[in-house]
């Protein structure tokens, strides 16, 4: 069964927008914040093929695709930084200089007044570049692994310019990652994977749903377990105040809602009330039957 995180990639792997170089530009400079070497390596037929693809379209055409067991492979002579700074080095050096003037609070507004489908271009590279999302049947979580510290500040700042909150995390490698929903949604539309959103939303609608039944079922399982701990007492009272022959001390009420209470051990406050047949509420109830327990009380300690 093809996993989420391969679904999303097959489907950001096809988008058809290869005709626009600029954007072309920008999703690799996406793909070069996740990698340092001049190979880039993946299980997805689809994504090798695209990247192929945005390599041809930005002019680079001295690479070599190779198979490793279950993985595709692309390599080229130089690295992305410089097949980058080569095809387009005043937008290059505009954002890594930007860069370093936001590093310390991710909010430099500098960096993205790019368009904001060259922003999208540059996220959408660099998760397919080394972005995985976990099933969202079994929790939500979407991670992204940079090269360097600079480059998890760049797609930080991107994110947070639209109001999409990610955390990020050191460990040996620069960690982008998402564990709220409806940011991981947000994240996704934002790339463009309009059908991975519609099945990540379908399975929050559903897994919500089934999560409120489950708080249901357990609250009504301890109101029930409540009222079945309270007969028990009760019960026990009630047969103690008979056993030292002491029923006659309760009033006529007080015995009659006793009696019902013996008979009917799994009945709540409020099914007590209705048997009893009178005008009286819950709280009446609780009452008169805080009577009964008072008077047991007394003849444990006798």
């Amino acid at each position: 069964m093809t996993s989420f995180s391969k679904k999303v990639k097959k489907e950001l792997s096809e988008i058809n927008n290869l005709s626009n170089k600029t954007l072309d530009w920008f999703e690799l400079f996406g793909y070069s914040l996740t990698n340092s070497s001049k190979e880039f390596i993946t299980e997805s037929k689809y994504n090798i093929n695209r990247y192929a693809r945005i390599l041809d379209n930005v002019g680079v055409n001295d690479y070599n695709i190779g198979i490793s067991g279950k993985n595709f492979a692309i390599k080229t002579k130089k690295t992305l930084d410089d097949v980058l700074r080569r095809k387009n080095a005043i937008e290059y050096d505009k954002i890594m200089n930007n860069a370093d003037c936001g590093k310390n609070d991710h909010s430099n507004e500098r960096i993205f007044l790019i368009d904001e489908n060259a922003n999208k271009a540059i996220i959408r590279g660099a998760f397919l570049g080394s972005g995985t999302i976990s099933d969202p049947r079994k929790g939500y979580h979407l991670e992204i692994y940079f090269k360097d510290e600079k480059s998890l500040y760049i797609a930080i700042g991107i994110l947070n310019y639209y109001n999409i909150n990610v955390k990020s995390i050191e460990q040996k490698k620069w960690i982008l990652y998402i564990e709220e929903g409806e940011s991981i949604s947000n994240f996704l539309a934002f790339v463009g994977a309009k059908n991975s959103v519609l099945e990540f939303e379908e399975t929050r609608v559903v897994k919500e749903i089934r999560n409120n039944v489950n708080r249901q079922i357990n609250l009504e399982n301890a109101n029930l377990n409540k009222t079945i701990l309270s007969s028990v007492k009760q019960i026990n009272y009630i047969k103690l105040i008979k056993k030292k022959n002491r029923f006659n001390e309760l009033s006529d009420k007080e015995r009659k809602l006793a009696e019902i209470r013996l008979k009917n051990p799994d009945a709540s406050l409020d099914d007590l009330r209705k048997m009893l047949g009178e005008n009286i509420s819950k709280s009446g109830v609780s009452h008169r039957m805080k009577k009964i327990e008072r008077l047991a009380e007394k003849l444990e300690n006798n």
